[in-house]
């Protein structure tokens, strides 16, 4: 089955930085950053991007050359993603909790040559103890106390004097200061639609960490969707809560670029922490506020003991993992305002569709394409397109948001891209009105007993349980059926009584027999991706470890 969005008349035009610089002419005197306390306007954060790409170009970058951005969610993330796309440069984007051996693959992968980094030690001592073997040819350091408002930053300085690195006086380095003050303007760059604006790192839709190659066309076709499928925002009014990471495709889209888009003001917070992202929620009166399921869920259980007046809240897209139908009530419950869930992957930049923010919902369904996009189910085995509304079968996807291909992979290119169709790697079906359903990822799914066994099923009949916060499903080796899920969850408060035995009583409404996991394992938490998105592996290679353990 197939369906489609027709084509959309343009609004955003030119490069990704153009994002920003029509920003600029807009909104030059509305705020455009909130950094615990100290703002920028759309004006003074145009200046300081010329300026620092400017920079970029003193040290010699030119187009083509790879940029990284090692940075937590400071004002120096915004500056130097368009700083660097402004001068040319292909923005790599770094997630700064990653340990030594993942920052060397990606700096050598992706040949990046110039590292902005934070001049917190934990992040720049990774960065340093690599950069000459890995090939880095010079890191931007920015002094996180330089982005705080007076007081916190002698605060900072002082608690904080150990972690914070000291200028090295060295060919490599390069001081922030000094960099702003290289030269004014940028010399001009010219940039067609196809040149490369992201390397966006992925495990991809084939396992091994790889490069989505994301073109300026792809970034702002995009930003335009997603803009383009509401017109509940209101542009130059907007206080938008940021704290899910810009490295992160999700945020870098539907936080950085859609906010910039309709000149938000943009409350950062390097990382969620729970009290303090709801104090600033309710102290700043954000009105956008994009994050993950394990966010929303985290969020509505405090603020209903905290009686936390959530109503300035207009706008949620929730992203990254599938939304636990009880957690999106609980949450509009709260705020009053509609939660819309999207899905998408990074090679497709990385929205793909969306539910609605107003008219019919479909319990379940993650919506319909964006603009301009092409959703077909295609059959498992023969790759032929399914018809028959509700059919399951592997989502692929066309549009052009969708990536070029994989950088320096051309045979994982091939695996994934053909005349046009991005194979996304997960199954769901299409019901008759075009609304798209996601069962699976096809990797996830455990093949029982001659029978498949969607995980996400599972997962969604435990949070029918009262009793259930948090659930993971995996699939474990078994002898007799070749595989047999097994249930991971976290219980909310209160329910401490509830039992594996119970929750097994309880699933039998639900799910069939087949079904049924094999065992069910009660704990105080669950792995999370530094997004705040449940994740399996850990819980996999656990049980892998005590498989292999002596009896």
């Amino acid at each position: 089955m197939r369906m489609s969005q027709p084509a959309m008349t343009p609004t955003l035009q030119g490069a990704a930085h153009d994002i920003l610089t029509d920003a600029v002419r807009h909104y030059a005197r509305r705020p455009a950053v909130d950094f615990f306390g100290r703002h920028w306007t759309y004006g003074e954060l145009g200046v300081l991007v010329d300026r620092a790409a400017a920079g970029l170009q003193a040290i010699g970058v030119v187009k083509g050359d790879r940029v990284g951005l090692c940075l937590p969610n400071t004002p120096y993330s915004i500056i130097f993603y368009f700083a660097a796309l402004k001068a040319g440069a292909i923005v790599v984007n770094y997630n700064p909790l990653y340990v030594t051996r993942e920052l060397d693959h990606q700096i050598r992968d992706s040949g990046t040559s110039v590292m902005v980094t934070i001049d917190i030690a934990e992040i720049h001592n990774k960065l340093l103890s690599i950069a000459a073997t890995a090939g880095l040819r010079k890191i931007v350091l920015c002094p996180l106390a330089g982005a705080l408002p007076f007081t916190k930053a002698a605060l900072y300085r002082l608690i904080k004097r150990n972690e914070i690195v000291r200028l090295p006086r060295d060919g490599l380095h390069v001081d922030y200061a000094t960099l702003m003050t290289s030269g004014a303007a940028p010399t001009p760059v010219i940039i067609e639609p196809d040149d490369i604006a992201v390397l966006q790192y992925t495990g991809g839709t084939t396992g091994t960490p790889k490069g989505a190659i994301l073109t300026h066309a792809n970034v702002v076709a995009n930003c335009e969707q997603v803009v383009g499928f509401t017109d509940l925002l209101r542009p130059g009014e907007e206080r938008l809560l940021a704290v899910l990471p810009f490295f992160h495709v999700f945020a870098m889209t539907v936080v950085m670029n859609v906010g910039i888009a309709i000149g938000a003001e943009i409350i950062l917070l390097p990382r969620f922490v729970l009290t303090q992202c709801l104090k600033t929620l309710v102290r700043r009166k954000a009105t956008m506020f994009p994050a993950v399921p394990t966010i929303y869920a985290a969020i509505a259980k405090e603020a209903e003991k905290a009686r936390c007046d959530l109503s300035s809240i207009r706008f949620c897209i929730s992203g990254g993992a599938p939304l636990p139908i009880e957690t999106r009530h609980r949450f509009e419950a709260l705020t009053g305002c509609r939660v819309i869930e999207g899905y998408g992957l990074t090679e497709a930049s990385p929205v793909v569709c969306s539910s609605l923010v107003t008219g019919d919902v479909r319990e379940g369904s993650v919506g319909i394409p964006m603009k301009d996009t092409v959703i077909e189910i295609r059959d498992l085995v023969s790759g032929e397109r399914v018809d028959a509304a509700g059919e399951k079968g592997e989502i692929v996807v066309k549009g052009p948001q969708v990536m070029r291909g994989y950088w320096n992979k051309p045979g994982d290119t091939a695996a994934v891209l053909e005349d046009g169709f991005l194979r996304t790697g997960d199954i769901g079906y299409l019901d008759a009105d075009g609304y798209l359903f996601i069962v699976d990822r096809i990797k996830d799914v455990i093949l029982c007993g001659g029978f498949n066994v969607y995980p996400r099923v599972l997962e969604e009949a435990l949070y029918q349980h009262p009793g259930v916060a948090e659930a993971v499903v995996i699939g474990l080796p078994d002898p007799y059926r070749g595989q047999v899920p097994k249930a991971f969850v976290v219980l909310r408060d209160g329910h401490g009584d509830v039992t594996p035995d119970a929750l097994k009583a309880f699933l039998t409404g639900y799910v069939s027999k087949i079904e049924q996991p094999k065992a069910i394992e009660i704990r105080t938490s669950l792995p999370k991706t530094f997004v705040g998105k449940l994740s399996k592996k850990e819980l996999v290679e656990e049980e892998r470890m005590r498989a292999e353990q002596p009896a």
